[in-house]
């Protein structure tokens, strides 16, 4: 049996040590408007979205968390890129990030595109990415 396509990612879920202060970081430094924040037996959950894409975020603080920091080099996630449009748009990024202080990577420039690399509170590594078109890749 062949899987279908998909079309695309509809929401992404991070683990948080203190999700009222991740909430506010997000939607402070990625600008995401708050939508709903649930609360369960075993965790609370805040679920922000994107506007211009869409893309639905929920921040989950787990009941008995032990306060370790998030490692990339852990099995799991490595790190969430999210796309711009235009090379500009991360210089742009970049002066953003100064002005609200937050710690970032100089914009480095690839062959397939350019990065700019952060980190949220509890040191989750987001990438904000433009990818060179085809025909200008060397």
């Amino acid at each position: 049996m062949e899987a279908s396509e998909f079309s695309g990612i509809s929401h992404l879920d991070l683990s948080v040590s203190d999700v009222e202060a991740s909430a506010a970081w997000y939607m402070r430094v990625l600008g995401l408007r708050r939508l709903r924040r649930a609360d369960f037996p075993k965790r609370t959950m805040i679920v922000l979205v994107h506007e211009p894409s869409g893309l639905v975020i929920g921040l989950n603080q787990h009941q008995g968390f032990g306060g370790e920091r998030f490692d990339e080099r852990r099995a799991g996630l490595d790190h969430v890129g999210f796309a711009v449009e235009r090379r500009e748009d991360l210089d742009r990024w970049q002066a953003c990030l100064e002005a609200l202080g937050v710690e970032h990577s100089p914009v480095a420039d690839t062959d397939v595109g350019s990065a700019l690399v952060f980190r949220d509170p509890d040191h989750i590594q987001l990438e904000l990415w433009w990818s060179r078109p085809r025909q200008e890749a060397a």
